[in-house]
């Protein structure tokens, strides 16, 4: 029992550990605002998608998804968003804010804490940490697209124009334009981190033809163009660290009053009922039904698909989506905090259950 509770102690503190040393680090004044600000934009648009796409390029084929898996992930999300639907209405009236609860319900962390989550679950068995990798993998270059289609989703059904208009009933000029889903979508599909698993499904997709052509890869990045393969991996290698710092060093505990309710409900459901659901339902159907057959290469990526904190950029997209960003932030500031205990709290179940690697 004493390792099982150190393996999953050893799986989720060094995560906390680079968020809380990037908060002190911005405490006492060595990381300044604007460093953070540059950072948090190196992170999202070089070294995420960088990490997406080597973690995509890794698959070896498509033969090798697991479809299963996917199909299980894309459902899975696909509810958590509809049970938003109805719990962001019932939650409260602000059009501003039941955009921000749904996205909070649904969205978790996936692409920052999700991905160094999943590899120290992975296990030392040989070849372990790999297999996660590729079903992390796997299960980015659907869940993600979804994720920021979503968010457009969210943050649009509810605003209306009269909805943000300004105490004197002033509708702020330019607000029709982020209505505009064309435009909206136009720009998720130069999301950075869409850019990046594309590119990388294109050079799976570029591999499986050569064999298909000529029974093996005639060329690959990795071994016909190694200096730019090495280069993304080491961005990949620098990512997750890197963005675990500066989402330390945004944490804002600002004050809550008027939105108590509101965060309450969405760190409830995004850290508490999501992962229920969907690593909950995950484990009945693989063990009581012939639908699905998940084991200890899965479960990491699904905890850490369902079980994460509401991702970072959830409150930059409600800031420029005319929501309410202040309830965004703190839903992302709460929600981070206070998995580091729901999380625990699975592993440690699934370790004692063997379903994950002790």
């Amino acid at each position: 029992m004493f390792h099982i509770f150190m393996t999953a102690v050893n799986a989720i503190v060094p995560i906390v550990l680079l968020i809380l040393l990037g908060y002190i680090l911005k405490r006492v004044g060595f990381l300044s605002k604007d460093f953070l600000k540059v950072g948090n934009k190196l992170v999202f648009n070089v070294c995420l998608p960088a990490m997406l796409f080597v973690n995509i390029y890794s698959i070896d084929d498509f033969a090798s998804v697991d479809w299963g898996l996917v199909v299980y992930a894309v459902i899975a999300v696909l509810v958590l968003f509809g049970i938003g639907i109805v719990v962001s209405v019932l939650t409260t009236r602000d059009d501003r804010r039941r955009g921000v609860i749904l996205q909070c319900i649904y969205r978790s962390n996936f692409a920052i804490i999700g991905i160094s989550l999943a590899a120290s679950l992975a296990g030392d068995a040989a070849g372990a940490l790999e297999k996660v990798n590729g079903v992390v993998a796997i299960i980015q270059a659907f869940t993600i697209p979804m994720f920021n289609i979503l968010a457009v989703i969210s943050l649009t059904i509810f605003i209306k124009p009269e909805s943000l208009a300004d105490e004197s009933g002033n509708i702020p000029e330019g607000v029709k334009k982020h209505t505009d889903v064309g435009k909206i979508l136009f720009g998720i599909v130069k999301n950075p981190l869409i850019i990046g698993i594309a590119a990388g499904l294109v050079m799976v997709g570029l591999r499986y033809a050569e064999r298909a052509l000529w029974g093996e890869a005639v060329f690959t990045l990795k071994g016909d163009l190694t200096f730019l393969y090495n280069a993304l991996d080491s961005l990949r290698q620098v990512s997750t660290p890197l963005a675990l710092i500066v989402l330390g060093g945004q944490f804002e505990f600002s004050a809550v009053k008027g939105m108590t309710k509101e965060i309450v409900v969405g760190v409830v459901f995004r850290i508490v009922i999501a992962p229920l659901l969907g690593v909950g339902c995950a484990v009945l159907l693989s063990e009581f039904t012939p639908l699905f057959s998940f084991g200890q290469t899965e479960y990491p990526a699904l905890i850490s698909l369902f079980g994460t904190p509401v991702a970072v950029s959830s409150a930059i997209m409600a800031t420029e989506m005319k929501n309410d960003e202040q309830l965004a932030g703190q839903l992302v500031v709460w929600s981070s905090i206070l998995s580091v205990f729901t999380l625990f709290f699975e592993v440690f179940i699934l370790m004692s259950c063997g379903l994950l690697a002790v």
